[in-house]
Protein backbone atom coordinates (compact mmCIF):
# COMPACT_ATOMS: atom_id res chain seq x y z
CA UNK A 1 0.00 0.00 0.00
CA UNK A 2 0.83 3.22 -0.65
CA UNK A 3 2.16 5.23 2.14
CA UNK A 4 2.60 9.08 2.81
CA UNK A 5 4.83 10.37 5.57
CA UNK A 6 2.83 13.37 7.73
CA UNK A 7 4.54 16.19 9.59
CA UNK A 8 2.87 18.44 12.08
CA UNK A 9 3.55 21.57 13.84
CA UNK A 10 5.73 20.11 16.69
CA UNK A 11 8.11 17.75 14.16
CA UNK A 12 6.25 14.78 14.78
CA UNK A 13 5.52 12.32 11.83
CA UNK A 14 3.71 9.48 11.17
CA UNK A 15 2.91 7.38 8.00
CA UNK A 16 -0.49 7.36 6.47
CA UNK A 17 -1.63 5.01 4.05
CA UNK A 18 -2.86 6.69 0.44
CA UNK A 19 -6.21 5.38 -0.66
CA UNK A 20 -7.08 4.78 -4.32
CA UNK A 21 -7.69 7.16 -6.77
CA UNK A 22 -11.52 7.45 -7.17
CA UNK A 23 -13.13 6.15 -10.41
CA UNK A 24 -14.57 9.32 -11.49
CA UNK A 25 -15.72 9.52 -15.32
CA UNK A 26 -15.48 12.31 -17.27
CA UNK A 27 -18.57 13.41 -18.91
CA UNK A 28 -20.20 12.52 -22.19
CA UNK A 29 -21.95 15.54 -22.37
CA UNK A 30 -21.92 19.30 -21.20
CA UNK A 31 -22.49 19.73 -17.49
CA UNK A 32 -26.59 20.43 -16.97
CA UNK A 33 -27.63 21.17 -13.41
CA UNK A 34 -25.33 23.90 -12.38
CA UNK A 35 -22.86 26.80 -14.62
CA UNK A 36 -19.57 25.39 -13.11
CA UNK A 37 -15.83 27.53 -13.66
CA UNK A 38 -12.82 26.67 -12.02
CA UNK A 39 -10.44 29.72 -11.33
CA UNK A 40 -6.90 27.95 -12.72
CA UNK A 41 -3.88 28.82 -11.79
CA UNK A 42 -0.29 29.60 -13.67
CA UNK A 43 2.28 27.19 -14.13
CA UNK A 44 6.14 28.90 -14.17
CA UNK A 45 9.13 27.26 -15.45
CA UNK A 46 11.07 25.84 -12.49
CA UNK A 47 14.18 27.11 -14.22
CA UNK A 48 12.98 30.92 -14.37
CA UNK A 49 13.70 33.57 -12.31
CA UNK A 50 10.63 33.08 -10.49
CA UNK A 51 11.70 35.36 -7.71
CA UNK A 52 9.29 37.95 -5.43
CA UNK A 53 9.38 41.33 -7.60
CA UNK A 54 10.73 39.57 -10.74
CA UNK A 55 8.34 39.43 -14.05
CA UNK A 56 6.45 36.07 -14.35
CA UNK A 57 8.37 33.72 -16.60
CA UNK A 58 4.98 31.05 -17.54
CA UNK A 59 6.19 27.74 -18.44
CA UNK A 60 2.95 27.96 -21.17
CA UNK A 61 3.11 24.46 -22.77
CA UNK A 62 1.98 23.17 -18.76
CA UNK A 63 0.02 26.12 -17.97
CA UNK A 64 -2.78 25.52 -21.07
CA UNK A 65 -2.11 21.71 -20.62
CA UNK A 66 -4.25 22.64 -16.94
CA UNK A 67 -7.15 24.52 -18.45
CA UNK A 68 -7.49 21.29 -20.78
CA UNK A 69 -7.43 19.09 -17.89
CA UNK A 70 -10.06 21.25 -16.56
CA UNK A 71 -12.25 21.74 -19.85
CA UNK A 72 -11.75 17.49 -19.80
CA UNK A 73 -14.25 17.30 -16.82
CA UNK A 74 -16.84 19.35 -18.29
CA UNK A 75 -15.53 22.63 -15.90
CA UNK A 76 -15.50 26.06 -17.78
CA UNK A 77 -12.43 28.20 -17.26
CA UNK A 78 -12.05 31.22 -15.28
CA UNK A 79 -8.66 32.92 -16.31
CA UNK A 80 -6.48 35.51 -15.46
CA UNK A 81 -8.06 35.96 -11.86
CA UNK A 82 -6.84 35.83 -8.15
CA UNK A 83 -6.15 32.08 -8.30
CA UNK A 84 -3.10 33.01 -11.28
CA UNK A 85 -1.49 35.11 -8.52
CA UNK A 86 -3.03 38.78 -10.10
CA UNK A 87 -1.44 41.32 -7.62
CA UNK A 88 0.98 38.50 -6.60
CA UNK A 89 3.53 37.45 -8.82
CA UNK A 90 1.58 37.76 -12.27
CA UNK A 91 2.08 41.06 -14.00
CA UNK A 92 0.35 43.13 -16.29
CA UNK A 93 1.95 41.67 -19.59
CA UNK A 94 1.90 37.93 -18.19
CA UNK A 95 -2.06 38.74 -17.76
CA UNK A 96 -2.45 40.08 -20.92
CA UNK A 97 -0.54 36.86 -22.91
CA UNK A 98 -2.39 34.87 -20.47
CA UNK A 99 -5.63 36.01 -21.56
CA UNK A 100 -4.95 35.91 -25.50
CA UNK A 101 -3.08 32.42 -24.53
CA UNK A 102 -6.41 30.87 -23.24
CA UNK A 103 -9.21 32.77 -25.71
CA UNK A 104 -7.42 31.27 -28.64
CA UNK A 105 -7.13 27.74 -26.84
CA UNK A 106 -10.42 28.04 -25.70
CA UNK A 107 -11.46 28.41 -29.31
CA UNK A 108 -9.60 25.14 -30.35
CA UNK A 109 -10.91 23.34 -27.49
CA UNK A 110 -14.54 24.06 -27.80
CA UNK A 111 -13.91 25.33 -24.36
CA UNK A 112 -15.94 28.02 -22.15
CA UNK A 113 -13.62 30.76 -20.75
CA UNK A 114 -14.02 33.83 -18.84
CA UNK A 115 -11.34 35.97 -17.84
CA UNK A 116 -10.40 38.68 -15.17
CA UNK A 117 -10.66 42.55 -16.40
CA UNK A 118 -9.30 45.17 -13.96
CA UNK A 119 -7.78 48.40 -13.64
CA UNK A 120 -4.17 47.13 -12.35
CA UNK A 121 -2.02 47.59 -15.54
CA UNK A 122 -2.16 51.05 -13.93
CA UNK A 123 0.50 51.55 -11.26
CA UNK A 124 -0.17 54.61 -9.62
CA UNK A 125 -1.98 53.72 -6.63
CA UNK A 126 -4.32 56.64 -6.29
CA UNK A 127 -6.19 57.68 -9.57
CA UNK A 128 -9.62 59.75 -10.34
CA UNK A 129 -12.30 57.60 -10.80
CA UNK A 130 -12.70 59.05 -14.64
CA UNK A 131 -9.28 57.45 -14.88
CA UNK A 132 -10.93 53.88 -13.23
CA UNK A 133 -13.40 53.56 -15.95
CA UNK A 134 -10.39 54.39 -18.44
CA UNK A 135 -8.30 51.55 -16.90
CA UNK A 136 -11.62 48.85 -16.53
CA UNK A 137 -12.56 49.89 -20.20
CA UNK A 138 -8.73 49.26 -21.50
CA UNK A 139 -9.29 45.82 -20.11
CA UNK A 140 -12.32 45.07 -21.13
CA UNK A 141 -11.61 45.94 -25.02
CA UNK A 142 -8.94 43.98 -24.52
CA UNK A 143 -10.45 40.65 -23.41
CA UNK A 144 -13.69 41.06 -25.40
CA UNK A 145 -11.55 40.96 -28.60
CA UNK A 146 -9.52 37.69 -27.82
CA UNK A 147 -13.29 36.32 -27.96
CA UNK A 148 -13.12 35.91 -24.27
CA UNK A 149 -15.71 36.31 -22.05
CA UNK A 150 -15.36 38.90 -18.85
CA UNK A 151 -15.77 39.07 -15.24
CA UNK A 152 -16.02 42.30 -14.01
CA UNK A 153 -13.24 42.36 -10.94
CA UNK A 154 -13.11 44.23 -8.04
CA UNK A 155 -10.46 47.37 -8.40
CA UNK A 156 -8.46 48.50 -5.30
CA UNK A 157 -8.06 51.95 -7.61
CA UNK A 158 -11.99 52.10 -7.27
CA UNK A 159 -12.26 50.84 -3.78
CA UNK A 160 -9.47 53.67 -2.95
CA UNK A 161 -11.18 56.40 -4.71
CA UNK A 162 -15.08 56.16 -4.42
CA UNK A 163 -16.45 57.74 -1.28
CA UNK A 164 -20.04 56.76 -1.73
CA UNK A 165 -22.40 54.24 -3.24
CA UNK A 166 -23.37 56.26 -5.78
CA UNK A 167 -19.94 56.58 -7.27
CA UNK A 168 -19.66 52.52 -7.22
CA UNK A 169 -22.41 52.62 -9.75
CA UNK A 170 -21.42 55.68 -11.88
CA UNK A 171 -17.86 53.68 -12.37
CA UNK A 172 -19.87 50.43 -12.71
CA UNK A 173 -22.49 52.26 -15.33
CA UNK A 174 -20.16 53.58 -17.67
CA UNK A 175 -17.71 50.26 -18.10
CA UNK A 176 -20.87 48.43 -18.31
CA UNK A 177 -22.33 50.55 -21.15
CA UNK A 178 -18.95 49.87 -23.22
CA UNK A 179 -18.87 45.85 -22.97
CA UNK A 180 -19.92 43.99 -25.72
CA UNK A 181 -21.85 40.83 -24.02
CA UNK A 182 -22.61 40.42 -20.92
CA UNK A 183 -20.66 40.36 -18.15
CA UNK A 184 -19.73 38.49 -14.78
CA UNK A 185 -19.52 40.85 -12.01
CA UNK A 186 -17.24 39.98 -8.52
CA UNK A 187 -17.64 40.91 -5.18
CA UNK A 188 -14.88 40.09 -3.58
CA UNK A 189 -14.03 40.12 0.31
CA UNK A 190 -11.44 41.40 2.57
CA UNK A 191 -10.01 37.79 3.71
CA UNK A 192 -8.65 37.91 0.07
CA UNK A 193 -7.74 41.45 -0.40
CA UNK A 194 -7.55 43.83 2.60
CA UNK A 195 -7.55 46.54 0.67
CA UNK A 196 -11.32 45.87 -0.61
CA UNK A 197 -12.80 46.06 2.72
CA UNK A 198 -16.31 48.23 1.82
CA UNK A 199 -16.39 47.14 -1.58
CA UNK A 200 -19.66 48.99 -3.18
CA UNK A 201 -20.17 51.38 -0.44
CA UNK A 202 -17.76 53.04 1.47
CA UNK A 203 -19.53 53.35 4.61
CA UNK A 204 -19.57 50.24 5.17
CA UNK A 205 -15.85 49.66 6.52
CA UNK A 206 -15.61 46.16 7.48
CA UNK A 207 -17.17 42.74 5.77
CA UNK A 208 -19.11 41.83 9.05
CA UNK A 209 -21.79 44.28 7.79
CA UNK A 210 -23.08 43.59 4.03
CA UNK A 211 -26.37 44.54 3.75
CA UNK A 212 -25.87 47.98 2.61
CA UNK A 213 -23.03 47.00 0.13
CA UNK A 214 -25.38 44.23 -1.17
CA UNK A 215 -27.98 47.40 -1.98
CA UNK A 216 -25.53 48.81 -4.15
CA UNK A 217 -24.84 45.70 -6.43
CA UNK A 218 -28.23 45.38 -6.85
CA UNK A 219 -29.48 48.60 -7.50
CA UNK A 220 -25.95 48.17 -10.30
CA UNK A 221 -27.67 45.12 -11.87
CA UNK A 222 -30.66 46.54 -12.24
CA UNK A 223 -29.72 49.50 -13.16
CA UNK A 224 -27.67 47.46 -16.19
CA UNK A 225 -30.02 44.44 -16.53
CA UNK A 226 -28.91 43.42 -20.36
CA UNK A 227 -25.07 44.07 -19.37
CA UNK A 228 -24.96 41.75 -16.58
CA UNK A 229 -25.58 38.01 -16.24
CA UNK A 230 -24.47 37.06 -12.89
CA UNK A 231 -22.12 37.72 -10.20
CA UNK A 232 -19.32 35.98 -8.29
CA UNK A 233 -19.72 36.53 -4.45
CA UNK A 234 -16.34 35.57 -2.65
CA UNK A 235 -16.96 37.36 0.52
CA UNK A 236 -16.89 33.48 2.61
CA UNK A 237 -20.67 34.56 4.09
CA UNK A 238 -22.87 31.79 3.53
CA UNK A 239 -25.85 34.08 4.84
CA UNK A 240 -24.98 37.14 3.04
CA UNK A 241 -24.88 35.22 -0.22
CA UNK A 242 -27.72 33.27 0.15
CA UNK A 243 -29.68 37.25 1.30
CA UNK A 244 -28.13 38.18 -2.00
CA UNK A 245 -28.89 35.13 -4.26
CA UNK A 246 -32.60 35.71 -3.45
CA UNK A 247 -32.63 39.65 -4.44
CA UNK A 248 -31.42 38.45 -7.36
CA UNK A 249 -33.34 39.90 -10.96
CA UNK A 250 -33.96 36.50 -13.26
CA UNK A 251 -31.78 37.82 -15.81
CA UNK A 252 -28.83 37.53 -13.44
CA UNK A 253 -27.38 34.41 -11.47
CA UNK A 254 -25.40 33.66 -8.58
CA UNK A 255 -21.83 32.42 -8.92
CA UNK A 256 -20.36 30.79 -5.33
CA UNK A 257 -16.52 32.08 -4.62
CA UNK A 258 -17.43 30.84 -1.42
CA UNK A 259 -14.52 27.84 -0.86
CA UNK A 260 -15.76 27.60 2.66
CA UNK A 261 -19.18 26.76 2.31
CA UNK A 262 -19.85 25.82 -1.87
CA UNK A 263 -21.58 22.39 -1.26
CA UNK A 264 -24.52 23.53 0.39
CA UNK A 265 -24.48 26.62 -1.89
CA UNK A 266 -23.88 24.73 -4.88
CA UNK A 267 -26.62 22.59 -3.88
CA UNK A 268 -29.28 24.99 -2.88
CA UNK A 269 -32.65 24.93 -0.47
CA UNK A 270 -34.78 22.62 -2.24
CA UNK A 271 -34.89 19.75 -4.74
CA UNK A 272 -32.17 19.15 -7.55
CA UNK A 273 -32.78 21.92 -9.91
CA UNK A 274 -32.12 21.22 -13.52
CA UNK A 275 -30.70 23.70 -15.93
CA UNK A 276 -30.34 22.86 -19.80
CA UNK A 277 -28.20 24.94 -20.98
CA UNK A 278 -24.55 23.95 -21.97
CA UNK A 279 -21.57 24.61 -18.84
CA UNK A 280 -20.74 28.66 -19.61
CA UNK A 281 -23.32 29.77 -21.72
CA UNK A 282 -23.71 33.04 -19.96
CA UNK A 283 -20.64 34.31 -20.51
CA UNK A 284 -20.67 33.51 -23.94
CA UNK A 285 -20.75 36.51 -26.89
CA UNK A 286 -24.50 35.96 -27.70
CA UNK A 287 -25.07 36.83 -23.96
CA UNK A 288 -27.85 34.72 -24.22
CA UNK A 289 -30.03 34.21 -21.05
CA UNK A 290 -30.32 31.03 -19.07
CA UNK A 291 -33.35 28.69 -19.13
CA UNK A 292 -33.40 27.32 -15.72
CA UNK A 293 -35.95 27.46 -12.76
CA UNK A 294 -35.83 29.94 -10.40
CA UNK A 295 -32.40 30.73 -9.72
CA UNK A 296 -32.60 31.72 -6.53
CA UNK A 297 -32.50 28.61 -4.55
CA UNK A 298 -28.96 27.48 -5.36
CA UNK A 299 -25.62 29.27 -6.43
CA UNK A 300 -23.62 27.71 -9.78
CA UNK A 301 -19.78 27.71 -9.22
CA UNK A 302 -16.20 30.03 -10.05
CA UNK A 303 -14.14 28.65 -7.31
CA UNK A 304 -10.68 28.42 -7.02
CA UNK A 305 -11.29 25.13 -5.03
CA UNK A 306 -12.59 23.53 -8.05
CA UNK A 307 -9.16 23.79 -9.80
CA UNK A 308 -7.69 21.72 -6.99
CA UNK A 309 -10.50 19.08 -7.16
CA UNK A 310 -12.10 19.03 -10.88
CA UNK A 311 -13.04 15.13 -11.03
CA UNK A 312 -14.38 15.51 -7.50
CA UNK A 313 -16.76 18.75 -8.58
CA UNK A 314 -17.36 16.71 -12.23
CA UNK A 315 -18.79 13.83 -10.83
CA UNK A 316 -20.57 15.89 -7.75
CA UNK A 317 -22.71 17.82 -10.81
CA UNK A 318 -22.91 15.19 -13.24
CA UNK A 319 -24.62 13.53 -10.15
CA UNK A 320 -26.85 16.42 -9.51
CA UNK A 321 -27.73 15.92 -13.23
CA UNK A 322 -28.75 12.16 -12.60
CA UNK A 323 -31.15 13.76 -9.58
CA UNK A 324 -28.90 12.29 -6.92
CA UNK A 325 -28.28 14.53 -4.59
CA UNK A 326 -27.00 12.51 -2.12
CA UNK A 327 -24.31 11.07 -4.12
CA UNK A 328 -23.45 14.68 -5.05
CA UNK A 329 -23.09 15.44 -1.38
CA UNK A 330 -20.85 11.99 -0.80
CA UNK A 331 -18.63 13.09 -3.88
CA UNK A 332 -17.86 16.82 -3.01
CA UNK A 333 -18.71 16.85 0.85
CA UNK A 334 -15.53 15.67 1.97
CA UNK A 335 -13.81 18.38 -0.51
CA UNK A 336 -14.98 20.71 1.95
CA UNK A 337 -12.73 20.16 4.71
CA UNK A 338 -9.55 20.62 2.10
CA UNK A 339 -10.82 23.64 0.54
CA UNK A 340 -10.82 25.06 4.20
CA UNK A 341 -7.04 24.27 4.49
CA UNK A 342 -6.08 25.63 1.16
CA UNK A 343 -8.30 29.26 1.86
CA UNK A 344 -6.75 28.93 5.77
CA UNK A 345 -5.31 32.83 6.98
CA UNK A 346 -3.80 34.19 5.45
CA UNK A 347 -6.79 33.24 2.59
CA UNK A 348 -5.30 35.07 0.35
CA UNK A 349 -1.75 32.64 0.18
CA UNK A 350 -4.33 29.86 -0.82
CA UNK A 351 -2.61 30.33 -4.25
CA UNK A 352 0.26 28.10 -2.45
CA UNK A 353 -2.11 25.01 -2.03
CA UNK A 354 -3.62 24.77 -5.62
CA UNK A 355 0.14 24.54 -7.10
CA UNK A 356 0.73 22.02 -5.03
CA UNK A 357 -2.03 19.58 -5.45
CA UNK A 358 -1.55 20.27 -9.15
CA UNK A 359 2.17 18.90 -8.53
CA UNK A 360 0.90 16.32 -6.43
CA UNK A 361 -1.68 15.19 -8.67
CA UNK A 362 0.70 15.54 -11.88
CA UNK A 363 -0.13 18.69 -13.84
CA UNK A 364 3.06 20.61 -13.62
CA UNK A 365 6.96 19.00 -13.03
CA UNK A 366 7.72 21.19 -10.38
CA UNK A 367 5.87 23.16 -7.34
CA UNK A 368 7.80 26.05 -7.77
CA UNK A 369 5.52 29.25 -8.72
CA UNK A 370 5.57 33.02 -10.07
CA UNK A 371 6.48 35.27 -7.48
CA UNK A 372 8.23 32.77 -5.59
CA UNK A 373 4.90 32.07 -3.57
CA UNK A 374 5.40 28.59 -3.14
CA UNK A 375 7.26 29.36 -0.11
CA UNK A 376 3.75 30.76 1.30
CA UNK A 377 2.61 28.17 3.50
CA UNK A 378 4.43 25.75 5.70
CA UNK A 379 5.46 22.25 5.50
CA UNK A 380 2.73 21.26 8.56
CA UNK A 381 0.51 23.45 6.47
CA UNK A 382 0.86 21.20 3.36
CA UNK A 383 0.92 17.93 5.14
CA UNK A 384 -2.63 18.58 6.08
CA UNK A 385 -3.18 18.87 2.62
CA UNK A 386 -2.43 15.99 2.05
CA UNK A 387 -4.32 14.16 4.65
CA UNK A 388 -7.37 16.08 3.46
CA UNK A 389 -6.81 15.32 -0.28
CA UNK A 390 -6.28 11.82 0.32
CA UNK A 391 -9.46 11.69 2.82
CA UNK A 392 -11.52 13.20 0.04
CA UNK A 393 -10.29 11.18 -2.68
CA UNK A 394 -8.79 14.40 -4.38
CA UNK A 395 -5.42 12.78 -5.45
CA UNK A 396 -5.13 11.69 -8.65
CA UNK A 397 -2.08 9.63 -8.80
CA UNK A 398 -1.30 8.13 -5.16
CA UNK A 399 1.72 6.62 -5.34
CA UNK A 400 3.13 10.04 -7.69
CA UNK A 401 1.94 12.10 -4.90
CA UNK A 402 3.37 10.10 -2.08
CA UNK A 403 6.74 10.20 -3.86
CA UNK A 404 6.90 13.54 -4.33
CA UNK A 405 5.37 14.91 -0.76
CA UNK A 406 8.01 12.27 0.60
CA UNK A 407 10.82 13.49 -1.30
CA UNK A 408 10.01 17.05 -0.64
CA UNK A 409 10.47 16.47 3.06
CA UNK A 410 13.27 14.35 2.71
CA UNK A 411 14.44 17.44 0.59
CA UNK A 412 14.11 19.77 3.80
CA UNK A 413 15.73 16.83 5.98
CA UNK A 414 12.57 15.33 7.42
CA UNK A 415 12.26 11.48 7.74
CA UNK A 416 10.17 8.72 9.81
Amino acid sequence: MTQALLLDGAGRTRTQPLASAPAFSRPTAPLQSRIAYAAAHVIPKPWAENVPGAPADIDWDATLAFRHHLWSWGLGVADAMDTAQRNMGLDAEATRELISRSAAEARSAGGALVVGVNTDHVDDEFISLDAVIDAYVSQLEFAEDAGAGVVLMASRHLARAAQSAAEYERVYAAVLARAGAPVILHWLGEAFDPVLAGYFDPSTSSGTDVSKSSDTVIRIIEANAAKVSGIKMSLLDAPAEVALRARLPETATMFTGDDFNYVGLIAGDGAVAVDASPVGRVARDEGAGVSRPPHASYSNALLGAFAAIAPNASAAIQALDQGDADAYRRILGPTEALSRQIFAAPTFNYKTGIAFLSWLNGHQGASSMVGGLHSARSLPHLSEIVRLANASGALEQPELAAARWNGLLAQNGVSA
